[in-house]
């Protein structure tokens, strides 16, 4: 008897506890309501990073396509399918200036993370543009909320295409 009195009790005091627990996670979630304001901070800072990496990728196209020495793209897959291994790169004859120039490519591509990687930071820290404490949140719900999710993927999408049609401006024309 009253070994079934305890355990009545443990039952009664755990499923007390869950409802406590419950409850305090729904005042957490009141607590973290995610405004339009920061959902959009959000998606701008992430179409920034977005546009710069684009930007630094087309600079990245660029220096292939145009790399007098490696002489087009290519020759740059060529070299890039052997790099690593000196017999392909024999047998595919890359000269020291080449494998220079390659070089100096894939020094450029290593930036690339770190310089992206270097912006996003930036923009979390500065509080005018988001803030840690906004990115953390937003960033948390998006992760628990598909729909929260989708909506920043939205904003994202409205600013690209809103971004590439003024790129699509000609400048003559707005003078």
């Amino acid at each position: 008897m009253k070994n079934l009195l305890v355990i009545a009790f443990l039952l009664f005091a755990f499923v007390g506890y869950n409802q406590v627990l419950a409850q305090e996670e729904a005042e957490t979630e009141d607590a973290e309501e995610i405004s339009d304001e920061e959902l959009m901070k959000f998606a701008v800072m992430e179409d920034s990073v977005a546009a710069f990496y684009e930007q630094k990728n087309e600079e990245l196209i660029d220096m292939i396509r145009n790399n007098e020495t490696i002489e087009g793209a290519a020759r740059y897959n060529e070299i890039k399918a052997a790099w690593g291994d000196d017999e392909k790169l024999e047998e595919i004859e890359v000269t020291e200036e080449e494998k220079e120039a390659y070089e100096e490519i894939m020094n450029f591509m290593g930036s690339l993370a770190d310089e992206v990687r270097d912006l996003k930071i930036d923009l979390i820290k500065n509080d005018e543009i988001l803030g840690v404490a906004t990115y953390n949140k937003v960033n948390k719900a998006i992760k628990e909320n598909p729909e929260l999710k989708e909506k920043v993927d939205n904003l994202q999408a409205e600013l690209k295409e809103k971004r590439s049609s003024e790129d699509e401006v000609d400048p003559d024309e707005s003078e």
